[in-house]
Parts: structure tokens; sequence; C-alpha cells
């Protein structure tokens, strides 16, 4: 049978600013390890520590942009658009735009703070 998610668990960020991290599937709200899934909004300014996971990242930017630093280059990734973070390679993400930017992230296996690996 199909399981119900009836509603996601708030989520601290790291960073500069206030993120809403609201994760649907995930380690914490539906003790999934294989995966999670969470809805982000980030305010305009928003900058986290950069990161070398050991999970891939794949977000799907719905509104504003999010930039993503990488050892080869940047990427602004806008609405409509998604980007793909392999594990293993170090990414930082933020939302220097005023507007911010609102997504979806997704990592497999499911994001941990034992497996971000954070500056």
């Amino acid at each position: 049978m199909p399981v119900l998610i009836p509603s996601p668990t708030q989520i601290e960020a790291a960073g500069n600013k206030p993120k809403l991290i609201r994760e649907f599937i995930g380690r914490v709200n539906s003790h999934e390890s294989h995966i999670s899934i969470a809805h982000m909004q980030s305010p305009g300014g928003w900058v986290e520590p950069g990161q070398t996971p050991e999970f891939d990242e794949y977000t799907l930017v719905l509104k504003g942009s999010l930039q993503v630093e990488s050892n080869d280059g940047t990427l602004f990734v806008a609405a409509g658009q998604a980007v793909l973070a392999r594990k293993g390679e170090w990414v930082r993400y933020s939302t220097p735009d005023e507007s911010g930017a609102e997504y979806i992230a997704i990592c497999l296996p499911a994001f941990s703070m034992e497996t971000v690996h954070r500056d």
C-alpha cells in the first residue's frame, strides 16, 4: 500500500541568513536513508558553507535563481532549470539575487549531517 506523507518536517538550515527547509522524505521526516526530498526557500543574499557530500544532489529551481559554485566554476540555475552536484565534489549554494529562490532538493542517498562534510 502506498504511504501518505501528510506533512513535512521543518529543519534548521546552515548559512548566513534563515532559510526554510521542509523535508518531506528523508532521515528526519519519513526515516528513509536511501533518498531525501526537501522543499527549500532561501532569501536573497543567503549563502551556506561549502560542502563535499557523500551523496548526489539533484536540485530543481521553481522560482528565482540559485548560484552553485564548484572547483570548476560557477553556475546560475534559473527557475525551470535543474543542476546535479555529484558526490565527492566540492560545492557551495547561494541565492545572491534579491528575490532569493524556491527549489526542490533530492539527495541520493539521503542527506545527513554526518555525510555532508561542510567547510
